[in-house]
């Protein structure tokens, strides 16, 4: 597949005129062309030229980076060597973000781009001042080399200077290359935008041989979307996945595939996920705005904030809403993300009572939501984004209230189910007892995502976690052992080295940052306060050269403001609320100057919960810290922590 705006063999490429080339990219470039575009391509096409000369290989301009809804400047064949190069036009200084930007380019390429696995890959910086030849190290360790900051009049030196010392390695071959899949694995953020930029699913995710993939499920979705319309019914699906499948990948999907207000199909994504929201909603905005001052979008089609927010709502938005305004929604499709954290029947009548002075109503929020739909006189369609043992806190209704909900109040609906609804982890089984023989019901199989999205390395990453925290040792260690040359999990007792391996591992923009149960109060003396309040999209979005980002490490996230989002590097801090004993997990909560044990099996499967979010939101790697706790703090005794490090340490983890 030819991903780049303009492509050809470099002898083609020096003796083509500069204002035909301009032409084929102009042509392919889907925005409106402005002039200082056409000039920084006529400028690097002069770099290119006087540089390449007496090179053999092949040249591609503005190559396509879908998963960042993104295009380098250059890639440069030559031999053995990839040369990813981007063009800093009229700088004198390469900025930490211009080094990040083209080590993310080549970084992508190396996981992604299945011919560009094991190639030798190298990012070339350039800017157009003078300068002296830089000098590159050969490196036996790694295809992927750190970027190189090339002043323009030395590309040339630079060139020949890598493909000599890797001489000894065979010449890529160029038509294999291209004929390499891409099979990139995006965060929800860089999803989220670059399907807002109408890119399709397809190509910005990956599919598994044997699994159903996002694709095939967006797909079902869209003709059970289209054939309810058709036939003027009601229906509800129920979409399951293991955590980082894509759940809520499928529906954002949905909602841009319907995203004209315009149109009777039009929908709405729904979570009850505040960060989630706030970040998706912001990142957004903040591109399209990008995307207005690069050129990339019309003026006449700037998104604003409230544009954003259409798209993607708060469900209790949605909610108060429909309590004022009894019409129907303006939306026949509604996607619920993390359904199963719905609230219940009292956790939802004791909120209304409170805050919405509607102390007679009467019904779960799931049964509500129902009804709102329900209101249209011909058509509507509901679904359930669902994570199997994902509820974390107090009031969550779980999966099975959606279905009373359903089978009290709208019996008519049809009802689309993933098989693994009945898994233990969903807590439905009971409820689906009661549908057998139910015509109203179909199984779909293509509702169900068996594959982990996120950890792009290691699939196996949640079974892992599952093992570990169902006390299965021996099947916890079998796991480990497959992921552990792909996923690293290493384990410490010290913080401060801790964020010293979690940077050295980290590669250009890749996200890392510290997460920590809600309940894990006794890390203060490690600077470490879970009460302090903390804004998930300046967390999420900043960068390194911001102190209340995620990259900084002072500012922690819970359970709370990381579930649905994720990060590249994560490091999980352990405290004394979730103690390894030989009878089984402890559960405590600190309360005033001491801790107190947790009894309820509700509060005690949410805690377990909480640990399994926090375990399972890197894409590539973690490290688990377990302090060593202090004999003199009768808050922090180490027989605490011991046993749980001792845990991980049988299980397999490795020191570092």
């Amino acid at each position: 597949m030819n991903r780049a705006y303009y492509n050809d063999q470099i002898k083609d490429f020096l003796t083509k005129e500069s204002a035909l080339i301009i032409a084929e990219l102009a042509e392919n470039n889907e925005f409106t062309l402005l002039q200082t575009q056409r000039d920084a391509w006529n400028e690097e096409i002069k770099i290119l030229k006087s540089n390449l000369d007496g090179l053999e290989g092949k040249i591609y301009l503005e190559y396509s980076i879908p998963r960042m809804g993104k295009r380098v400047d250059a890639i440069v064949i030559i031999g053995p060597v990839i040369f990813v190069i981007e063009f800093k036009i009229g700088a004198e200084l390469f900025s930490a973000y211009a080094v990040d930007q083209v080590w993310d380019y080549a970084l992508d390429l190396q996981n992604f781009h299945e011919t560009s696995h094991d190639k030798l890959i190298v990012p070339l910086l350039i800017n157009t001042q003078q300068g002296t030849v830089p000098i590159v190290s050969k490196s036996k360790a790694q295809c992927l080399l750190k970027p190189i900051k090339c002043p323009a009049n030395c590309l040339h030196e630079v060139l020949v200077s890598v493909v000599n010392q890797y001489s000894d390695c065979p010449p890529i071959s160029i038509e294999a290359w291209e004929e390499g899949r891409y099979h990139p694995t995006p965060t929800i953020v860089e999803a989220a935008t670059a399907l807002y930029r109408n890119h399709s699913v397809e190509n910005i995710t990956r599919s598994e041989a044997g699994a159903i993939n996002i694709s095939q499920t967006s797909a079902k979705l869209a003709e059970i979307i289209r054939q309810t319309r058709a036939a003027s019914q009601k229906a509800i699906c129920f979409v399951t996945g293991v955590p980082g499948s894509g759940k809520t990948l499928v529906g954002l999907d949905i909602a841009t595939k319907f995203i004209d207000r315009k149109d009777e199909l039009y929908s709405v994504f729904l979570s009850g996920n505040g960060p989630l929201v706030g970040v998706l909603q912001e990142a957004l905005y903040q591109d399209c705005k990008q995307q207005v001052k690069e050129g990339l979008r019309p003026r006449d089609l700037a998104v604003t904030r409230s544009d954003v927010k259409m798209f993607i709502q708060i469900v209790h938005h949605f909610r108060d809403a429909s309590l004022i305004d009894e019409r129907p929604p303006i939306e026949h499709v509604a996607i619920f993300d993390e359904a199963q954290r719905a609230w219940d029947l009292n956790q939802t009548c004791d909120f209304m009572k409170r805050k919405k002075n509607r102390p007679g109503f009467s019904q779960s929020e799931p049964e509500f939501l129902i009804s709102c739909m329900e209101r249209h006189q011909d058509w509507a369609v509901i679904i359930c984004l669902v994570g199997g043992g994902q509820e974390i806190n107090t009031g969550e209704a779980g999966i099975g209230e959606w279905l009373d909900s359903i089978m009290r109040s709208c019996p008519h609906w049809k009802v689309y189910i993933s098989p693994q609804l009945t898994d233990s982890e969903y807590r439905a089984e009971e409820k689906l007892s009661k549908w057998v023989g139910n015509h109203q019901i179909s199984y779909e199989p293509c509702l169900h995502l068996a594959v982990s999205m996120r950890s792009f390395r290691a699939e196996a990453v949640s079974q892992f976690v599952k093992h570990l925290l169902d006390l299965e040792l021996e099947n916890a260690k079998d796991v480990l052992s497959t992921i552990s040359n792909k996923y690293p999990i290493v384990l410490t007792r010290n913080l401060n080295q801790a964020k010293s391996w979690i940077k050295t591992q980290a590669r250009g923009s890749e996200r890392y940052g510290i997460v920590v149960s809600s309940q894990a109060e006794r890390l203060k003396p490690h600077a470490i306060d879970v009460k302090t309040p903390v804004n998930p999209i300046h967390w999420f979005l900043k960068g390194k050269d911001d102190v209340r980002s995620s990259y900084y490490m002072e500012d922690v996230a819970t359970e709370f403001m990381i579930q649905g989002l994720e990060l590249d590097w994560a490091c999980v801090v352990c405290d004394g609320d979730f103690r390894f004993t030989n009878q089984g997990w402890g559960h405590w909560s600190f309360r005033g100057s001491k801790w107190q044990r947790i009894n309820k099996p509700e509060r005690q499967e949410y805690q377990k919960n909480a640990y399994r979010v926090l375990l399972t939101r890197a894409r590539q790697g973690l490290v688990i810290v377990v302090p060593e706790g202090d004999e003199a703090d009768p808050t922090r005794d180490p027989a605490f922590y011991d046993p749980i490090y001792h845990y991980f340490k049988a299980v397999g983890v490795q020191e570092i």
